[in-house]
């Protein structure tokens, strides 16, 4: 029984099938980290905080509050406080 022989051109085309597939997971697997699909929603109370902390003057206190209550980013939270 002979041992299985690959080609040079059938080597590089594996290759690049294996290196396509560990790309594409690793892609997915880092959109999956970034949005988790069962996190909760914004409470409205937390607006309403987040609101009265803005209209104090407060806006970074408020951006605070939020990260800390939902964890979203500093860029996504300031973005969410300077729209209420």
């Amino acid at each position: 029984m002979r041992p299985l022989e690959i080609g040079t051109p059938s080597l590089i085309a594996l290759t690049a099938v294996i290196t396509a597939a560990a790309i594409w997971l690793i892609i997915f697997a880092v959109r999956a980290t970034k949005s988790p699909r069962n996190r909760p929603g914004i409470r409205v109370d937390l607006v309403d905080q987040a609101r009265e902390l803005k209209a104090l003057g407060q806006i970074q206190e408020a951006v605070f509050l939020v990260r800390g209550e939902t964890g979203m980013s500093q860029r996504s939270a300031a973005r969410f406080v300077n729209r209420l």
